[in-house]
């Protein structure tokens, strides 16, 4: 049963008898990017669960103008299937804004856009259910199925009813978690104290501007759009902000062509293949791929400061790397000290201050918890994470014939790309090569310039001259 954005069609829920062939576990733009390539191929029966009532992408850091860090061309389709009916631009044409888009010359567009493209997806796109919250995943034996079981959800998040389906195949999406660094949770978690993670900022974002003094920790992306957008809105020569980071700058992300080549499927391929040892050494040297600070923020956030000092006088805002918060506590319930040491001075000091915004990412969610009745089957690897083949499924015993496929789950076995939104299409088209044992989504044998290894990449067929040449005259010595 198919449909299409203007008329979906209605996908009833499954009976052990009429077991699904996917099952997607959650329903962010990685699920979503797979459940909309996977809408046109007919011999797949896909469904998937959401425990929220609806779809939304980061609501606290949809900040006006903040734009996404890929073109637009990393929607949920087009690297995979630029004819999608499901692509930004059909989105476009849906609104009827292909004109205005193609005037206003953007290659990178606003964060609320791409949420405003993925909820018309999830809002049109067959089999998603939201407010089903999937509880546990077994496989059985008997009829060579994995169950899963779920509850759904009233529209105020409580119990309405219990529900099971059977699947040959999974695909987890579950998305990431905000990070609170161990000194801060009790201060994170205490209702009296503002001490706010950055994806709830827009939320709290007035109650933070009535603060006398803001301290915002993070040197990344979201910590920089938010001292942005506090320092715009805080009174000159009265701003009181702090910007505290451990990262030895607020340095700019890599963002050279051939940087971003590590966000290529040839560059995961070869990070796949990898050693271990060698994988888990890699990826913290990599943070500058990902964690960096977009060149056009860095721009932004200097020219506000120094437009404040034309009057004479410099802005009163710290900004400090190299630096991390070692202990914090109250201070008469509505303030907040923090114990700070500078790590190539070796110093210490304490701030006091009236609000925290954490810009302190995100981290993986555990699967080991849902997956728990599967925990037998699942290969592991010296630090026992689980073992990801390269086309995205958990190593599983033999005896599992059916597929566990995971997104955004696989940094430890397939590099800095796991997270990013440039690699969503790819890696669903290579889930459902793979689910379907055919080729519906042809992909490219060579994606980057750069040969990441000593064994040059192959070239497409039909090319010639120095890269051919190249390939000839090289020698791979053993070890």
């Amino acid at each position: 049963m198919t449909g299409t954005p203007d008329h979906p069609d209605p996908t009833p829920l499954t009976t052990p008898e009429d077991p699904r062939d996917l099952v997607g576990i959650g329903i962010g733009p990685f699920n979503l990017s797979l459940a909309a390539l996977a809408e046109p191929l007919g011999e797949l029966d896909t469904v998937c669960y959401e425990q929220r009532p609806a779809f939304h992408w980061h609501p606290g850091l949809l900040i006006d103008g903040a734009t996404l860090q890929v073109p637009f061309l990393a929607d949920l389709v087009t690297l995979a299937d630029p004819a999608s009916p499901w692509s930004f631009l059909s989105y476009l044409k849906s609104r009827e804004r292909l004109f205005p888009f193609y005037f206003a010359e953007r290659f990178h567009i606003q964060r609320a856009e791409y949420d405003a493209y993925c909820r018309w997806v999830s809002e049109n796109l067959p089999g998603l259910h939201f407010g089903h919250q999937v509880d546990a995943v077994r496989w059985n034996p008997e009829r060579a199925l994995f169950e899963v079981d779920f509850t759904q959800l009233d529209a105020d998040g409580e119990a309405e009813a219990l529900g099971r389906t059977y699947t040959r195949n999974i695909a987890l999406g579950i998305g990431t978690a905000p990070y609170v660094p161990e000194p801060l949770k009790p201060l994170a978690e205490a209702p009296t104290v503002p001490v706010i993670h950055a994806a709830d900022y827009l939320d709290h974002r007035e109650l933070l501007l009535n603060a006398e003094h803001i301290t915002v920790i993070g040197s990344g992306q979201s910590g920089a759009e938010i001292f942005l957008d506090l320092l715009r809105a805080r009174p000159e020569g009265r701003e009181k902000i702090h910007w505290l980071a451990r990262t030895e700058a607020f340095a700019p992300m890599e963002y050279s062509k051939l940087g971003l080549e590590h966000f290529t499927p040839d560059y995961t391929r070869y990070f796949h293949a990898l050693p271990e040892a060698v994988r888990d050494g890699l990826v913290p040297h990599q943070w500058q791929l990902h964690k960096g600070i977009d060149a056009d923020t860095i721009a932004a956030i200097h020219d506000e400061l120094y437009r404040r000092t034309l009057h004479g006088g410099w802005p009163d805002a710290v900004l400090t790397p190299g630096v991390s918060v070692r202990t914090a506590g109250r201070v008469a319930n509505t303030r907040v000290e923090l114990h700070l040491e500078h790590l190539q001075q070796g110093a210490r000091s304490r701030l006091t201050t009236d609000a925290v915004v954490l810009a302190t990412g995100y981290r993986e969610r555990p699967i080991d918890q849902l997956l728990a009745g599967l925990d037998p089957y699942i290969r592991k690897d010296s630090s026992a994470r689980p073992r990801i083949d390269e086309q995205y499924r958990l190593v599983l015993d033999p005896s599992v014939t059916g597929g566990v496929y995971v997104q955004n789950a696989e940094r430890h076995t397939h590099g800095v790309g796991a997270p990013d939104l440039g690699l969503a299409a790819w890696r669903s088209a290579t889930i459902l090569n793979s689910l379907t044992g055919r080729n519906p989504y042809p992909l490219p044998r060579r994606t980057a310039f750069t040969s990441f290894g000593l064994q040059a990449p192959e070239a497409p067929a039909g090319a010639t001259g120095r890269i051919g040449e190249q390939r000839g005259n090289l020698v791979r010595l053993k070890s």
